[in-house]
């Protein structure tokens, strides 16, 4: 279920959008930056624990996103289940990864990781998901 030029998709420079939905069923669209790892199955966003995207997970647990990228016809949308991941190591995996997609981020000692355990994958750029055929 992957295309050859699926990963590299992932790697160019791109601003994605996660989609999540408030407690009262409206939708949140916020921009971000995003890192797939096709070997784990994960995306990881790095963000402040005091935004909204990241309070509305931590206070959930986990939440069901999407996060989607798209420049002229290609396009990917992840979907998964996020959750909440303050430890100090896993957000300094994700600020290295980050930095190597994006460059290097703002200092942030609030800084978290939102981390998706990617579900299903649908669009015109296919990436591999461990487990999935």
């Amino acid at each position: 279920m992957s295309d050859p030029d699926g990963m590299a998709f992932w790697t160019e420079r791109h601003i994605c959008s996660l989609a999540s939905v408030r407690p009262d069923g409206t939708p949140h669209l916020v921009p971000v930056g995003v890192v797939y790892d096709p070997e784990t199955g994960l995306a990881r966003i790095i963000t402040s624990g005091t935004s909204a995207k990241a309070r509305r997970i931590a206070a959930a647990g986990t939440l069901p996103v999407a996060v989607t990228q798209a420049d002229r016809g290609r396009w990917t949308t992840l979907e998964g289940v996020a959750r909440v991941n303050p430890d100090p190591e896993a957000v300094a995996d994700a600020e290295r990864r980050y930095a190597a997609r994006y460059g290097e981020p703002r200092p942030n000692p609030l800084r978290v990781v939102i981390e998706i355990e990617v579900k299903r994958v649908l669009g015109t750029v296919r990436v591999p998901v461990p487990g999935l055929a």
